[in-house]
């Protein structure tokens, strides 16, 4: 018999049932995924999966402190379950005392529906999605353009019980839709993507009408040479940046002087001003539209997060408030450390406190700038500054004179996102936003625009 075959909350107990380690806690997933692609402006491929993977910790005490152990597998059978409990004993006692050894997590209110069964989802979440997109293959098909994409959705419910006591579920639904438009020669080409969490809030038909006017832009061809330009990032490009200011932004390593967020002769940059416009980088887990796990999920120790701290309580956070640095993430053993509030990393991210101007509004104000798409191949240069390179992709775009022009070659960038909210003159409306780059490890994101006087474009990419 498969351990599928059991409701997932009976697994985590009888897991813990097994257990003859000084603490445990097992993790029970159960994923579930729907997806579409299409090419040429018709359906290639639609399916569905199902699967349940379970993650047993074991803490052991010891002398010289607690070791943990972490074994992780699919597709366990009933007979199999005993096994990886033992496996994760062994792994813990063949482990040194782990250095972020913590109690584990007491204290937190059952979740009601801890033994209801998983969520699913299934291809009658495309029911109103799959007929627009229908809708939208006709129009772009007579329009002489291509479509190309596709739309996956996630279901993922997990449970987290531990011998302390905890009975924690969360539901976490993920969709997310990128759409290409491409003239038939392909030499142009355009992209535009969305997040959600059921696909009712998306329309296919207004993406493709907004792919087919930066299609349009595309038709006048004007080369540029490398430089810094008046930028305009979209909403997709600042996150993509902010994230990985996110992920870089471990209160340890600030601490011991190895990041941006070091200050010079110790210590951290917190409470120092970052920007002169009164954003605030923020993550809740209850922000409508991008909710996420409202505790600490950790199948593993490392960086900042720590399977000691599965089950603790998120809560939301001012990561920048009106721009100064508020927090850090941190554990609590890395907390302790630094002295600086427990802040685990958190599941969403929001960037607001600008003003209530979409970005067509910020295009009719600019003189003479750049309009970027979105940016790709984001890889670290340098930590101590967080200077990143990567490309833009899929339309850079002139404007002059408040409208847009036409279409400029690519570029290579370097820039450091902590440097570009410091000198950003303007930010536009907050909006959900799907990031191009990030999307596979970071999907909830609300962002705006940001007006960069003097972005750096180091080189020319001959890349679409």
């Amino acid at each position: 018999m498969s351990a599928r075959t059991n409701k997932p909350h009976e697994v985590v107990e009888q897991a813990l049932a097994l257990s003859r380690a000084d603490g445990c806690v097992v993790i029970a997933d159960e994923h579930s995924t729907a997806n579409l692609r299409w090419a040429g402006n018709a359906l290639t491929t639609n399916g569905v999966t199902r699967g349940r993977t379970l993650t047993v910790i074991a803490t052991v005490d010891g002398k010289e402190g607690t070791a943990s152990g972490v074994v992780s597998r699919s597709a366990v059978t009933a007979d199999e379950l005993e096994p990886l409990v033992r496996a994760a004993e062994a792994a813990a006692r063949g482990a040194g005392p782990a250095e972020d050894a913590q109690p584990l997590v007491t204290g937190v209110p059952q979740s009601p529906d801890f033994t209801d069964a998983p969520a699913e989802t299934s291809s009658a979440v495309f029911a109103d999605f799959a007929p627009a997109l229908g809708e939208a293959f006709a129009r772009a098909r007579a329009g002489g353009r291509e479509l190309y994409g596709f739309a996956n959705h996630e279901l993922v419910s997990t449970y987290v019980g531990t011998s302390t006591g905890l009975r924690l579920r969360h539901d976490q639904p993920t969709g997310t839709l990128e759409l290409n438009a491409k003239s038939p020669d392909r030499t142009r080409s355009a992209w535009a993507g969305r997040v959600t969490r059921d696909f009712k809030d998306v329309d296919p038909g207004a993406l493709d009408a907004e792919l087919a006017v930066r299609l349009g832009w595309a038709e006048r061809r004007v080369e540029l040479p490398a430089g810094r330009y008046e930028t305009l990032l979209p909403p997709a490009a600042v996150a993509d940046l902010l994230i990985y200011q996110l992920w870089s932004a471990s209160g340890r390593d600030a601490a011991e002087g190895r990041t941006v967020f070091s200050r010079p002769g110790g210590g951290t940059r917190v409470g120092e001003k970052l920007s002169e416009l009164p954003l605030t980088l923020r993550s809740d887990p209850d922000e409508p539209g991008l909710e996420c796990p409202p505790f600490v999920i950790a199948h593993s120790s490392g960086g900042d997060q720590s399977v000691f701290d599965n089950g603790l309580p998120a809560h939301p956070t001012e990561w920048i408030s009106r721009g100064e640095l508020q927090h850090l993430t941190t554990t609590r053993h890395s907390a302790g450390l630094t002295g600086l509030p427990v802040a685990p990393a958190p599941g969403n991210l929001i960037l607001d406190g600008g003003q209530d101007r979409s970005l067509e509004e910020m295009v009719a104000s600019t003189e003479r700038g750049l309009l970027l798409t979105c940016l790709w191949y984001i890889r670290e240069v340098d930590p101590a500054t967080l200077l990143l390179t990567g490309l833009t992709r899929d339309g850079v775009y002139l404007v002059e004179n408040g409208e847009v022009t036409g279409q400029v070659n690519n570029f290579r960038f370097n820039e450091s996102p902590v440097d570009l909210l410091g000198r950003a003159t303007e930010a536009g409306r907050t909006e959900k936003t799907l990031p191009r780059e990030w999307s596979d490890w970071f999907t909830r994101t609300a962002m705006p625009a940001l007006r960069i006087p003097d972005f750096n474009m180091s080189s020319v990419s001959q890349g679409v």
